[in-house]
């Protein structure tokens, strides 16, 4: 049984513990904390000029950003033990000019929830931990007046272990329909009208 929680700054220990303990045991050498995508060009120039440890600075970045509110999503959990995250926010909250060429802004008007990522613990995979994520976004978004969510998965021929935008086929199920193709590599825009 899946639990889904929002993310709170009461719920950062779970976080860190997921993405510590369990999001990475196929042998990543990273552990993104999922913050890069509230990054803009200007927090990227700054991070660069104090990178020691990128997995540390990762790490302290997120735990700014959960507290300040800039970091939102949720959190799956099985027996009480985190397993899998969902990045999802307003995109007006998303900046302008991001780190890394990503189409996930939008004005506050538009009314949009963007889904950016998901990480789900390897033996977890497959079971439907991301669709729990994802119907529980449009559920809240829906609740909260939102217009609109969107979601920018990757089309691929077979299965990508960094496949953290989730598949076409996951929004497909939900509902979500393809409302562009990105002008970078295999991506699109998928949407679904609440």
């Amino acid at each position: 049984m899946i639990t889904i929680k929002a993310l709170v700054p009461e719920l950062a220990a779970d976080y860190f513990d997921f993405f510590d303990n369990r999001a990475f045991t196929d042998d990543s050498p990273y552990r993104c904390y999922c913050q890069v995508y509230q990054m803009s060009k200007a927090d990227g120039k700054a991070l660069k000029s104090n990178i020691a440890d990128p997995g540390q600075l990762a790490r302290e970045l997120a735990a700014q950003q959960i507290e300040s509110g800039r970091l939102k999503g949720y959190l799956a959990y099985v027996d009480g033990m985190c397993i899998g995250w969902c990045n999802a926010n307003d995109r007006a909250n998303y900046p302008a000019k991001p780190l890394h060429d990503v189409p996930f802004h939008a004005p506050a008007e538009k009314r949009e929830k963007a889904v950016v990522c998901f990480e789900i613990a390897p033996e977890y995979r497959g079971k439907g931990v991301a669709t729990a994520l994802l119907a529980r976004v449009c559920e809240d978004a829906k609740a909260e007046g939102y217009a609109v969510v969107v979601g920018f998965p990757v089309v691929r021929d077979e299965r990508y272990e960094w496949d953290c935008l989730g598949p076409v086929r996951l929004y497909e199920k939900l509902g979500f329909v393809q409302a562009a193709k990105a002008k970078r590599d295999k991506s699109m825009v998928m949407r679904k009208e609440l």
